[in-house]
């Protein structure tokens, strides 16, 4: 019987913990003085000002960091065409001058009279230089006779001559070479200056 009892009681203990840890109101937390309607407005004025320039600068960020992801996306297009079109550019400024050398092994084989060897040097000479077409490259334009261009030759010495217009190129010396229309080496020339 005292079981049942304290069975029934236990549920009143519980209630009166809760009744202890429920928030009481305190007169310390209730505003004290009402705000006017008028200040209030001015209240929300200022808060609605305050949000509208965060918005403001919030949306100035956002076209900034646009700007910025547009002109990172053309950089690197920019970057990966210039890997593609000229990524091979050191590789085939060693490959020039074997080009070179078989130039001038043809110029002197050709003196010598060795009829299979010319022929050899020939077709490794017009293979190696279809291999470099197929990548872009050919060759710069300075035939005798034709002007001077800084962009594409290099002067290396100047031959007094009535025979040639001044600033016309008399000798090539060294083949300038071209990659996609941009300029891997220039032509090493001798240019025709007018006698004294």
């Amino acid at each position: 019987m005292h079981k049942q009892h304290d069975a029934q009681r236990k549920p009143h203990k519980d209630a009166d913990v809760m009744e202890e840890n429920q928030p009481q109101e305190t007169v310390a937390e209730q505003p004290t003085t009402e705000l006017t309607p008028e200040e209030r407005i001015s209240q929300l004025e200022e808060a609605l000002c305050a949000k509208e320039q965060e918005a403001r600068d919030n949306w100035d960020k956002l076209l900034r960091e646009r700007a910025d992801l547009e002109n990172y996306k053309k950089r690197a297009s920019r970057e990966k065409e210039e890997l593609l079109n000229y990524g091979v550019k050191s590789i085939i400024e060693e490959v020039l001058p074997v080009v070179d050398n078989l130039e001038r092994a043809l110029e002197h084989a050709s003196e010598d009279g060795l009829p299979a060897l010319v022929e050899g040097i020939r077709m490794t000479h017009g293979m190696l230089l279809t291999a470099l077409k197929k990548y872009g490259v050919c060759a710069v334009e300075g035939t005798c006779g034709t002007l001077f261009d800084p962009a594409f030759h290099q002067a290396m010495s100047q031959v007094e001559t009535a025979d040639q217009a001044p600033n016309t190129i008399v000798q090539e010396f060294q083949k300038g070479y071209l990659l996609k229309e941009r300029l891997l080496r220039p032509s090493m020339v001798s240019v025709a200056a007018p006698p004294k």
